[in-house]
């Protein structure tokens, strides 16, 4: 009786944030986890956050209870099922929130703007606000393609190391979806790297001839994500892309602000 009234005032303890410590905690060994890969022990865990095996482990039974972690035959604990319902909402309202920026991109620069994620080894396109113009690029949401032929797969894949780059091409192969779709690991690579100096990705009718697409990665956002514009290749010039490139940044830094800031209601 003692340690389960040890137990009981523990989770009612306050965090320095006014919240549960106990469930900030959860929280904080289930990012833990995610960043470890999915799978840990709980020395690991003990380790990285600095708490108590004991307080480790009675957060991990009522985390495995609810069904959010599961223990492994190897008494390692893995992330569990019902994240992936959760995951999958989180996806959607991510695009939900987004899309006021990208009208704003549609308005400023004429074109359809798109945000993407990367989920697992495919790019996701979870919103969308399509361009006013006649002529214009349509991708239906929830359609998954491989990120080396897009330019948000581009701007999501730049700052990631050239090892777990050439693994995920080495899973997902290279097919051409056309005849200016890189195809070999190097030039990948080296697109990445000119990416990354000058601070955005380009899709050169590289998914589909005529059409053109300029995509930044929007930073600190809590799953890897990317903003892009498409357009004809007529209207992507050189030179439009000058005036568009600055508008597309400004917007996802105001769109990482939103998803990161405390207060965020998606405005």
């Amino acid at each position: 009786m003692p340690t389960s009234s040890a137990s009981t005032t523990d989770s009612a303890k306050p965090a320095a944030t006014g919240g549960v410590q106990s469930l900030e905690r959860a929280f904080d060994l289930l990012e833990r986890m995610a960043d470890a890969g999915g799978e840990v022990g709980l020395s690991e865990l003990s380790a990285s956050s600095g708490l108590p095996l004991p307080t480790i482990h009675r957060l991990m039974r009522t985390l495995v209870a609810c069904g959010y972690v599961r223990q492994q035959a190897n008494r390692r604990y893995a992330l569990g099922p019902r994240l992936i319902r959760l995951g999958e909402s989180a996806s959607r309202l991510l695009g939900t929130w987004a899309r006021p920026y990208l009208a704003r991109l549609v308005e400023e620069t004429g074109e359809t703007a798109n945000m993407a994620l990367l989920d697992g080894d495919e790019i996701v396109y979870v919103a969308q606000v399509p361009s006013k113009h006649s002529m214009r690029m349509f991708t239906e949401v929830g359609r998954r393609v491989l990120p080396h032929s897009t330019g948000v797969g581009k701007a999501l894949l730049a700052d990631y190391p050239p090892e777990e780059v050439r693994a995920l091409l080495h899973r997902t192969g290279m097919p051409a979806a056309t005849d200016k779709t890189i195809t070999t690991p190097d030039d990948f690579l080296a697109s990445l790297e000119e990416v990354r100096r000058i601070g955005y990705a380009i899709d050169d009718n590289e998914q589909e001839i005529g059409v053109r697409c300029l995509a930044v990665s929007v930073p600190n956002s809590p799953t890897a994500a990317a903003i892009s514009i498409s357009g004809p290749a007529g209207r992507v010039t050189e030179a439009a892309t000058e005036k568009i490139v600055p508008i597309l940044q400004q917007v996802a830094e105001e769109l990482s602000e939103a998803l990161t800031s405390s207060g965020n209601n998606g405005g």
